[in-house]
């Protein structure tokens, strides 16, 4: 009987990381394979951005690697191992616990009210007092904020206060970008998508000679 290509992938990651198997690939650690990681989805952000099919399919196979590799390495743990069927029965669980109104009787009426449902159902999964909990702060600027204005909303909490008559000044700039940022979230505007494109058009439409 044919094997399918996921159970293939594992035995093939298995004889990569073994003894006898690839020098660079038994060296790996979650730490430094994290580069990769962001490469991969980089790689891949710029496939769709380009309406690329094969690239695509290229780059999501990179990036099922990289979820491959890292459970791989997890089995080899001392302490708490866990491996890529672990992985995936944890999300499966996830994401029918997250949408009781597909998987249970809940009634939604729209994608908004299924948002809040899951924010919910996090928080109390989580055992969250504060609404913040989870966010990783060492990430870039621009995601932090949008990822805490889109917590405070998604909460119910108020958000920073937009002044659309005060001037923009260098003490205010971020102040300023805050509340365009709360525009975005407050109009389901991806802002780095948003800022991505206008760059990309920036770079297409300007003089590059050197």
């Amino acid at each position: 009987m044919n094997k399918d290509p996921l159970t293939q992938l594992r035995e093939v990651m298995d004889q990569l990381r073994s003894p006898g198997g690839c020098p660079w690939d038994s060296e790996q650690t979650h730490q430094s394979l994290l580069k990769y990681l962001l490469e991969e989805s980089y790689e891949f952000i710029d496939s769709v951005e380009k309406n690329d099919r094969d690239g695509m399919l290229e780059e999501l196979g990179d990036l099922l690697l990289q979820v491959f590799f890292h459970a791989r390495i997890a089995e080899e743990r001392s302490d708490n191992p866990f491996s890529i069927d672990e992985v995936a029965g944890k999300l499966i669980e996830k994401l029918i616990s997250r949408h009781p109104h597909v998987f249970s009787d809940v009634k939604v009426n729209s994608s908004e009210e299924a948002i809040n449902n899951w924010e919910k159902l996090k928080n109390s999964e989580k055992s969250r007092n504060d609404i913040f909990d989870g966010v990783p702060f060492g990430q870039p600027a621009l995601s932090l904020a949008t990822k805490l204005l889109a917590r405070a909303r998604d909460n119910n909490k108020e958000l920073p206060a937009v002044d659309r008559e005060e001037l923009l000044t260098k003490e205010n700039l971020g102040d300023q970008i805050m509340a365009l940022l709360r525009f975005a979230i407050e109009n389901n505007l991806d802002p780095e998508a948003q800022l991505r494109a206008s760059a990309l058009r920036f770079a297409e439409g300007s003089d590059r000679s050197i």
